[in-house]
């Protein structure tokens, strides 16, 4: 015997084996219908010339060349000047942040003289 979960009565009651796998409407994992062909280009992969790069250089060499440079510097500052600047800004507004919620909570603190 099969069951299924009855969402008007809120419990279980007796069903056919294909209700009870495709409870409240579910469909099944398998598609009934073979999906319409999608393609990109009209040319098949074999046909494209070998210069036709869809992804482009790989840059994960030149980047760990950079990265595994023993010069003491953190990893975060190894590319440079960009690097550099952003760090200086984050720790700029981490400072400056600090320093406002600092004197806004002395300023809440003071008495209020009325």
């Amino acid at each position: 015997m099969y069951y299924k979960f009855s969402g008007f009565a809120q419990r279980l009651v007796g069903a056919t084996a294909a209700a009870a796998y495709s409870p409240q409407g579910l469909k099944p994992l398998v598609p009934t219908e073979s999906p319409a062909s999608i393609s990109g280009t009209s040319k098949l992969p074999s046909d494209l010339p070998a210069s036709d790069s869809f992804l482009g250089k790989n840059k994960v060499p030149d980047l760990q060349k950079i990265f595994q440079i023993s010069d003491g510097l953190p990893v975060h500052l190894k590319r440079g000047v960009p690097d550099r600047m952003l760090y200086r800004t984050t720790m700029a507004l981490t400072i400056g942040g600090t320093i406002y919620c600092l004197v806004a909570l002395y300023i809440a603190s003071q008495p209020k003289n009325q």
